[in-house]
């Protein structure tokens, strides 16, 4: 985990699906926490679990904790502080005496005494992003963190300015709170339909010894090959407001499913197209570390075993000359 001696696996299990934003109706927590469980029965495969304490709010970290008060030592654990949710939006808070109260909060739930890896979900606007990062390297000195992240901003979708490169102002972040202290990760969106991390967020992190954590490397469902254009989505479903998942444009990328498709088709009948699109993100350097979300059992057996796929210089160069995703 960048240039840390903590040790993680080559494939995460992002927690959140289990909790927030996806189909709440096929949310179930007995199901979830087999899902965890599966996870760490994989060893050294899939140790990083990653949650946030808004995630819920607090019910992702509270069915955590379920896990982790009897399997602590097999996890890596990775949550995040600095969003509060209201009605109907997200609030940024970074004030110092906040962060320290979120961090005990998130060390209750979760049923342990120290967090692997915390991070900054949003600076706030209205705090020197410094004070915020301040206030996290001193949970560190304490022992109840063992480092800390940066969830980054600013992909293609975020509104970026004609002629500003992608995440210029996270790397702008970057340069401040690594003058306070040491960043271990940034975590950010990265598969092959959403790749303006590998423009600048991915070549700082490899110059810099940082880990990269490449959040819906499976494109939030859409690059396992498995959801059908025009069947919709629960209303509180992020995906029924996502541009890219309206049955028009979801039938219009169609080509890149097929394209993971015809790669996973090289390889064997039991590999899938969400293995290689695991694959791909994996295969972007060695400090890149896939954080697929999943409450399914299932899938969490399956994304782990990505991590053994080994993709070909014919494999790379197809999926390099997919076509853009359409939005």
């Amino acid at each position: 985990m960048g240039s840390t001696p903590l040790e993680v696996g080559a494939v995460g299990l992002g927690c959140m699906p289990m909790s927030w934003a996806y189909s709440t109706s096929r949310q179930r927590g007995g199901e979830s926490l087999r899902a965890v469980h599966r996870a760490l029965d994989l060893g050294g495969g899939a140790t990083l679990l990653d949650t946030a304490d808004m995630y819920g709010p607090f019910t992702n970290e509270l069915l955590l904790g379920r896990v982790l008060k009897e399997r602590r030592s097999e996890a890596f654990v990775s949550t995040k502080v600095g969003l509060l949710v209201g009605e109907g939006h997200l609030v940024a808070n970074g004030r110092p005496g906040y962060v320290r109260r979120a961090c005990d909060a998130s060390l209750r739930r979760l049923q342990t005494d120290v967090i692997d890896l915390y991070q900054l979900h949003r600076a706030d606007p209205e705090v020197p992003v410094e004070e915020t990062w301040g206030a996290m390297a001193e949970l560190v000195r304490e022992g109840k963190v063992r480092s800390l992240g940066l969830c980054a901003v600013g992909g293609a979708r975020s509104g970026r300015r004609p002629g500003a490169g992608p995440y210029r102002g996270t790397l702008q972040q970057l340069s401040r709170l690594q003058r306070v202290f040491p960043v271990t990760a940034v975590e950010a969106e990265l598969s092959v339909w959403s790749r303006e991390a590998l423009e600048t967020l991915l070549p700082w992190c490899t110059g810099h010894g940082v880990a990269f954590l490449a959040a819906t490397p499976l494109g939030s469902g859409y690059l396992t090959g498995t959801l059908t254009p025009g069947e919709g989505f629960e209303p509180d479903d992020a995906r029924a407001r996502h541009p890219r998942f309206t049955a028009e444009m979801m039938a219009a990328n169609q080509p890149i499913v097929a394209g993971l498709r015809r790669v996973a088709a090289r390889h064997g009948q039991d590999v899938t197209p969400a293995q290689v699109a695991l694959a791909w993100v994996l295969a972007q350097g060695p400090h890149v570390v896939a954080v697929p979300g999943t409450k399914q059992e299932r899938w969490a057996g399956q994304n782990a075993a990505a991590a053994a796929l080994r993709l070909t210089a014919e494999d790379l160069a197809e999926l390099r000359n997919l076509p853009a995703a359409l939005d």
